[in-house]
């Protein structure tokens, strides 16, 4: 049985990777398309604009596309992931969320709907990130001592929040296996005279330029070496696989709030 499928954003560069994704994998059809109101793709096939037709259509009503549907998998903004947890809620369809930049009340409205839905909601989609995300509380846990944490993230030049949804996830990975409060160690920019590192913190650095799909590397600095856990995507498919992955392991759940550790059975 193949999960009927909506994609939100079909016109940005997510929603071409999950076009494409979806044509490609036996267990889903593209039900429906979700794009902004006046986008020159509404009516359109989504697919046939990138060489894989689908008989669906692309539409700015979420409720009408989510009629008859299985999954919506949202890749865009906040502001436009709140009416998709509404549409999603009042049609009784499970969500996937790769929107990052929340606020805790965005985050708690996310909450929320899924007292009412199955939601997987996760900073990064990618199988081999959330992979990293497990090995770095298990490298946190055996460097606990005498190691300063830094987490090195690179981004294309139109990404618009920073750190990355996925760096913050790291540092809340490694803050979580040590005990800390991520709100309070980490340090997020250095300039001037900062004086010597406080051992305790967790460091953030972000770099934007180009095409860069998305690197991340945690940094253990210890005396006399390092430890370095880094992922590259060389490609927005691994994250459209991954949604894939999730949308598919949502049907027949519980309503409750999910992340990829639990689609990947990590925890």
């Amino acid at each position: 049985m193949r999960v009927h499928t909506v994609i939100a954003g079909v016109s940005g560069r997510m929603g071409r990777a999950l076009i494409e994704a979806v044509a490609a994998d036996p267990a889903c059809t593209l039900h429906a398309a979700i794009d902004r109101p006046g986008s020159p793709l509404i009516g359109q096939d989504p697919g046939a604009a990138f060489g894989v037709p689908s008989g669906a259509q692309v539409t700015d009503q979420p409720a009408a596309a989510l009629a008859g549907a299985q999954a919506l998998i949202d890749f865009t903004r906040p502001e436009a992931t709140y009416a998709y947890l509404d549409a999603c809620v009042a049609a009784g369809v499970p969500l996937v969320i790769g929107t990052t930049g929340f606020d805790e009340a965005g985050k708690a409205r996310i909450v929320a709907a899924a007292q009412q839905i199955p939601v997987v909601f996760a900073p990064n989609m990618s199988v081999g990130v959330n992979l990293l995300m497990k090995l770095a509380e298990t490298a946190a846990q055996v460097l606990a001592e005498g190691y300063d944490i830094e987490i090195v993230e690179a981004h294309h030049r139109h990404k618009v929040d920073a750190p990355s949804g996925t760096a913050l996830g790291l540092g809340q990975a490694v803050a979580r296996a040590l005990g800390r409060d991520l709100a309070k160690c980490a340090v997020y920019g250095r300039e001037g005279v900062t004086g010597e590192r406080d051992p305790d913190t967790i460091g953030f650095a972000t770099v934007r330029g180009g095409d860069i799909v998305g690197d991340h590397t945690l940094l253990f600095a210890g005396v006399g070496e390092r430890i370095e856990l880094t992922h590259k995507a060389s490609s927005r498919a691994t994250f459209a696989q991954g949604a894939l992955r999730a949308a598919k392991w949502l049907q027949g759940r519980a309503p409750g709030l999910y992340d990829m550790r639990d689609v990947l059975n990590l925890k």
